[in-house]
């Protein structure tokens, strides 16, 4: 199974992903890790990426999640994942049941302030209205708060995909 963590930045994508990976033992990669130094660069300006920026990301993604697929491995990817092209991307070659995308959620106000409180990212607050205003919320995602302590919402996740049984 390959886990895809989504939303927009500051959502709380890699706390939740920590506690995914912590709970089943997956292999975890954090998606941002992965983008080019220019796109770093670009994104700390307070510039939005393209689509031409980000296809050598999704590109990279792709290639790690259909490794994992390939060994047989289980893993968390987190990926911003905003719109269906690139979500078609990174799971191209990938057959259905072999991987589930996870939208972590929470109110603009609330993700506003993790942005703002973050020192160490490139990403800065002031790009929340272009990552809201172009994600394209997956028909089939699982949605999950990220209101909910990080291990509750990863008990919730594993639970709906029925890896663990419901809690009591």
């Amino acid at each position: 199974m390959i886990l895809i963590v989504m939303g927009v930045s500051g959502s709380g994508k890699t706390t939740l992903a920590h506690a995914l990976a912590k709970l089943t033992g997956w292999q975890f990669a954090e998606g941002d890790d992965y983008h080019s130094e220019a796109n770093r660069q670009k994104m700390h300006s307070g510039i939005p990426l393209t689509d031409e920026d980000r296809a050598p990301w999704l590109a990279s993604l792709h290639a790690l999640i259909l490794q994992w697929h390939q060994r047989g491995e289980s893993g968390i990817l987190t990926c911003s994942a905003l719109k269906d092209t690139y979500r078609e991307t990174l799971t191209a070659d990938l057959p259905p049941g072999v991987y589930r995308f996870v939208l972590t959620e929470a109110p603009k106000e609330v993700i506003a302030q993790r942005m703002q409180a973050r020192h160490e990212h490139f990403m800065p607050a002031g790009l929340l209205d272009s990552q809201i205003a172009t994600l394209e919320p997956p028909a089939h995602a699982l949605h999950v708060s990220a209101l909910d302590a990080p291990e509750v919402a990863a008990r919730k996740v594993l639970e709906a995909l029925e890896l663990v049984s419901p809690s009591n």
